[in-house]
Parts: C-alpha cells; structure tokens; sequence
C-alpha cells in the first residue's frame, strides 16, 4: 500500500500561482509512489465540491492516467478562505493520510496547525512560499515536523523565527512542455509580457507607468522600429482584484490601444504567451520566489525584475535578466529601452534558457518525495 498524503492548498486553479502550481504540479508527478488527496476552499459556486486533477496538456512526461481527487470544502463564496483552516483539517481526515503537507504558510498554515489535533500521527510538512504573512507566522512554523521554503529569503525569515532547520526546494516550471512552445511560436518583435495576479504587490501598476513612459519617449519617433520600446505592446495575463483599477490606469496613460489584458490563460495559451514574448517584465513590490520568471527564462524571455525577496536567486543579474528596485520607474524604463541589438538579446535568451532547465518539476518533485521518505510513518 502506498503511503497516503494530504495536500493542504487554500488556493487551486483557476487561483492558481506560483504556491497552486507546486500543490499540482508535484503530487501528479508522485502519483506512482503515493496516493494523494488535495484539500481546498470552494471560494465559487460553479466549482464542484468533489473534482479531479489531471495532467496537463503539453506535457507528454505524465501519464494520462495520473489523477488526484480534489475536494473543496465551504459554501462558494470569497469567505470560504476564512473557514478554510477549520473545514479543511475534519475533510482531510477522512482519507487517514499518513503525511499532511500544507502549501503556503497562510490559510494552509493555520489549517496544518490544526490538523495536528485531527490527526495526531500524521506527519506534518509545510512549504513556505510567500513574504507576505507576519500575522502567527512564528507560531505557524512551530508546528511541522519538517519546514520546506522555495527559496534562501524565506528560510532566512524562517530562521529569524526561530527554525533553523528549513529545507530550501525551488518551486519548479514545466521545462518541455515551454520549450515545445518556444520551438513552436515566434517572438514578436517589441512583445513586453506580464504573468500573475493583478494584486498590489506584483507591481503591475508600476509596469503601466513604465510602458507609458517609454511609449512618450518615443511618440515622435519618425519610425517605429526605431526602438522596439516604440512600437512595443504589452500582453498582460492573469486576474485579481486590481484588474479594472489597472484598466482604468492604461486608459488614463494613454496607452490602452497598446495594452492587452488577457485574464486568466490555462497553461497551453500561457506558454505561447511566454513564446511570443521579446521581454518579461515584473515589478513586484515582495515575492517568495517568482515561478513566472523562471518559465519567462525557459522560454527564451529577457527578463526584467526587481530586486526584492527571493527573485535574486533566480534572475541573474546582466545573465539571464536584469534586476532593478521596486517602484523605480526611470531604472525599469532604461533597462527595457536597453534591449535595442539583436546580439544582446540572444546572449541573455540562451543563458536564460540553460539556466530555467534546472527548475523542471521532474526533478523538484523527486526532492520531495526524499521529503515524504524521510518519515517513520505510524499506522493512520
């Protein structure tokens, strides 16, 4: 029989982001070694209660046959977030897991916390992978038995905590299934691209500003191809509460004929998306990690990030991208208009791309089976 595990992920698609993407991404690729269960909030009513994870398309790597029930606990409303940390423990229950695995340090968090009083010889692991909790975070980490976090910022916010023995595992990216896309695709000349959650911390308005700035820069410009900053235009992919603030901003920039907001792409459209793309740029104000620019390197993307939290340890900076500080308008402005030659450009894509294939989910995923096997599991 094979050992049973418990995800704990408040979020899940169509929520999904860096932190959702490890939730799925790893158990479907341990489903030969383990038996999963994923336990997370309903948030919508046009979500089932009872639904299944499958592989994705495009990668060829994962059987079809690889699929993990999912269940969503409460009513189908923004508030089930709220109710998460009491429902999810008494649901996950009911599957006798050996090993409840928490994702995110948050909802998730508070639920393991909880869980321990459910299941008290299950073993407990918890993946940090935001900068944005303080609120119990200390005492949130006091509870797994072993501590995981996607990047070196965050074991150290871990060991300021007082758990020193934190795990750094990377989130990963789904390398062949971009670079099928990126063989496929090609770039567009000018294509500026963003991928995430249209929330205050990504930075999103901050990229509008910029693109505004470069598009003013160049309004008298006698050709576009002058600069690819001229004749630039800006694919933004994702949802979130900030999305018509941030429609409205493009309106009132200017810039809206130059600006796509393409909501929320399943991963197939996403990774043309990346293909098509000259330049990624994030903005973001805090982040753990950043998957996003990991799959931007994979597909050939320059890379324009800032220099916050765990991004450091995975743009490299003047290699695979460049990084400047959060909210410098003038600094991100100058490093876009910066890729004017060809040679640069194709220098920073092929580092890009050797650098992102040592994020694959294949080989993150067999570090947390290690993780799972570590264990003397008892009887559930």
């Amino acid at each position: 029989m094979k050992p049973r595990v418990a995800i704990l992920s408040a979020f899940l698609t169509p929520f999904r982001s860096g932190a959702e993407a490890c939730a799925e991404e790893v158990p479907l690729r341990l489903t030969e070694q383990f038996d999963f269960v994923i336990i997370t909030a309903r948030l919508r009513r046009d979500l089932p209660k009872d639904d299944v994870l499958c592989f994705r398309n495009g990668d060829s790597q994962i059987s079809a046959t690889r699929t993990i029930p999912v269940k969503r606990v409460g009513f189908g409303f923004w508030f089930d977030k709220w109710l998460y940390p009491f429902l999810a423990p008494r649901e996950a229950k009911k599957y006798y897991p050996h090993i409840v695995h928490a994702i995110l340090e948050t909802f998730a968090g508070e639920a393991l916390m909880r869980s321990k009083k459910w299941m008290p010889n299950a073993k407990r692991v918890l993946t940090l992978q935001t900068t944005n909790r303080t609120f119990r975070k200390k005492k949130i980490l006091q509870s797994p038995d072993i501590v995981t976090a996607i990047s070196k910022h965050l074991a150290g916010i871990a060991y300021d905590l007082g758990r020193n023995d934190v795990t750094v595992i990377p989130n990963g990216i789904d390398y062949h299934a971009i670079q099928l896309a990126h063989e496929k695709h090609a770039k567009v000349p000018g294509r500026i691209l963003f991928v995430g959650r249209l929330e205050h911390m990504k930075g999103v308005d901050t990229l509008l500003v910029v693109f505004a700035t470069l598009q003013s820069q160049h309004q008298h410009a006698q050709c576009a191809h002058e600069s690819p900053a001229g004749g630039a235009y800006l694919h933004i992919v994702g949802d979130g509460s900030q999305r018509e603030a941030l429609e409205n901003l493009a309106q009132k920039l200017g810039i809206a004929d130059r600006v796509m907001f393409r909501g929320y792409l399943p991963a197939p459209d996403v990774y043309k998306e990346y293909a098509e793309a000259e330049i990624f740029c994030g903005l973001s104000r805090s982040e753990g990690l950043g998957n996003v620019f990991l799959e931007a390197q994979a597909a050939g993307c320059i890379v324009v990030a800032t220099n916050v939290g765990g991004i450091p340890e995975i743009v490299c900076d003047q290699n695979t991208g460049v990084l400047v500080a959060p909210d410098d308008v003038d600094a991100a402005a100058h490093a876009l208009e910066a890729f004017t030659e060809e040679c640069a450009k194709q220098a920073f894509a092929k580092n890009a791309i050797a650098h992102a294939a040592n994020y694959d989910w294949n080989l993150v995923a067999n570090r947390y089976a290690e993780i799972y096997k570590s264990f003397t599991l008892p009887e559930a």
